[in-house]
Order: C-alpha cells, then structure tokens, then sequence
C-alpha cells in the first residue's frame, strides 16, 4: 500500500526525514519503490546465476528457460502464502490478485519456485542440485536487496525498543504516533548480504553438489529464526489452540534440517564428482578451461 512515512535513526545521529513510497506514476498508475527494488533484486540474482551457471556447463538458454517459469510461479507461490495466513481477509478473487495493495511472503516464493526448478531440471536433465547451488546465493542477495522495498514503505520493522540501532516511525502503521522500533528489514538485509559473501568465498571449497543450497537456507533460516522474533507485524498460525509465528518457526525447522544435513555429509563424505553438464564436447572443452 503507498504511503509517506516519517523515518529517523537517532542512534546514528539521523534525524527525521520523509520517505515516500510511490517511485513515480506513469498514465496516472502509480509505481512503487517496492516493485523497482524487489525487481532489481530479482535480475541481480539471475545475472549471478547465469554467471555461476557458466562455471558448470549450463548455458544463458537453459538458465533463461528456468527463469520464465521460476520467476513468475514463484511470485504466485508467495501470494498464496501469504493470502492462505491470512485468508479472513480475503473475500473474493480480486481481493487475492490485487497484489499492489502488498502482500508477499518469501517462504512460498522459495517453496514454489523450488518445486518449478525441479520440475525444469528434469525435462532439461540438469542436476538440480549442482543447479541449486548456482542460484540460491542469488536468491539471498536478492533479498537482501528486496528488503530496502520494506524500508520505502515504511514496514516490516519490529517491536518497540530504545536500542541505540532504533528506527524511528510515523505513517499509518503507527497510527501516526513517532515510534522507536527495531529495523528488522535492516538486520534481515546486513544478514543475507554477509551471508551471500560468506559464501561465496567458500564456494571454491565447494565438496559436493547441494552444499552451497544447504548452507544458504541454513544461513537464512538462522538469521530469520531470530529476527522473525522481533517482527511486529508476523504472520501467525493457530494449530490445537497455540499460537505460533508461521515463519519462525519454519526458519527453525530449515536451518535445523540443513545443518543436520551438513553435519552428515561431512561424516559421510559424498564422493560423486561435481556435476558439469557437457553438451558439446568442444564447449565442454573451452568452459572447463
């Protein structure tokens, strides 16, 4: 939903400022921050992947075809979510599509976007692992991009505090009362951009086909178990009367799902060579080069 919002970091010596949440308008449509960041974000991930994808044999052509079925499903994947946690306030189909007044959850992007990626590998006959591990530190420094969308509309922060990090807040979210809150899109960001530079350094050290996918969503799942904590604006689920915050708690079970399996593929040792996909043998060749 466009907004202004009133900002300021006084821990930081930042004082009040106005963001708005409209970039520009084009034939009266208003187009917001948001979807220029979160788009941003998106092609950065798929230049990276088709710069990782090169290393193993993958061309643009193959990459691009995971691309027109990823992307777009994947946005789908993420509204559904979203509108399924919170479908009493939804009531008709053009309420779920009116995805400009927001609502979008990265956890059915991933789900969703995985599940496309699976199915492409295996009508492409694309190991999807080695694939995964070509895409997936894209996928977190696109969010760690994305999250300066919440920044610009004025969401996604956290609970009241007086830490010396405070953000402060005033915009319809607030009730228009100046508000000290933890900037949970800025921790989520930092944590997905060290992350995405972490691995990237280990990414030489590379053992195996779908250790870079394991460590990046063990990453990710380990900062967004902490930070989700924070948020004040969570999605919750209710199950035999208890209460929880849905992605919380599917942060947890990622990272320990992951970590687990890092912990036996360390013990195990996979001694299967690293997936290259030859389709030429002269470009098999010139690429292994």
């Amino acid at each position: 939903m466009l907004r202004i919002s009133k900002l300021s970091f006084p821990g930081f010596g930042i004082g009040e400022f106005s963001v708005n949440s409209e970039a520009f308008s084009v034939f009266g449509i208003s187009i917001a921050w948001y979807a220029l960041i979160i788009t941003f974000g998106m092609v950065a991930a798929v230049v990276y992947t088709i710069w990782r994808a090169k290393k193993i044999g993958v061309v643009l052509d193959d990459v691009l075809d995971f691309v027109i079925f990823a992307i777009p499903i994947g946005i789908i994947g993420a509204r559904l979510y979203y509108v399924l946690a919170e479908i009493e306030n939804y009531h008709s189909f053009a309420d779920v599509m009116n995805i400009r007044n927001g609502g979008l959850a990265i956890y059915g992007g991933i789900i969703a976007g995985a599940l496309t990626v699976i199915v492409v590998s295996y009508v492409k006959k694309i190991n999807f692992f080695a694939f995964a591990d070509c895409c997936t530190p894209g996928i977190i420094l696109a969010q760690a991009i994305g999250r300066w969308g919440n920044f610009m509309n004025g969401e996604a922060f956290g609970a009241e505090t007086d830490i010396f990090c405070r953000m402060g807040v005033l915009n319809v979210l607030t009730g228009y009362r100046m508000t000290y809150v933890h900037p949970t899109f800025l921790y989520e960001s930092l944590w997905n951009l060290l992350g995405f530079v972490l691995i990237n350094i280990f990414y030489k050290h590379k053992k195996y086909d779908g250790q870079i996918f394991l460590m990046v969503f063990g990453w990710y799942g380990l900062g967004r178990m902490f930070i989700e904590g924070l948020r004040a604006d969570s999605l919750y689920s209710n199950i035999f009367g208890l209460e929880f915050r849905t992605s919380q708690v599917l942060a947890a079970v990622i990272f320990i799902v992951c970590l687990a399996a890092l912990i036996y593929f360390a013990v195990k040792k996979p001694g299967k060579p690293l997936y290259f996909k030859e389709s030429k043998p002269e470009q098999a060749n010139k690429n292994k080069k």
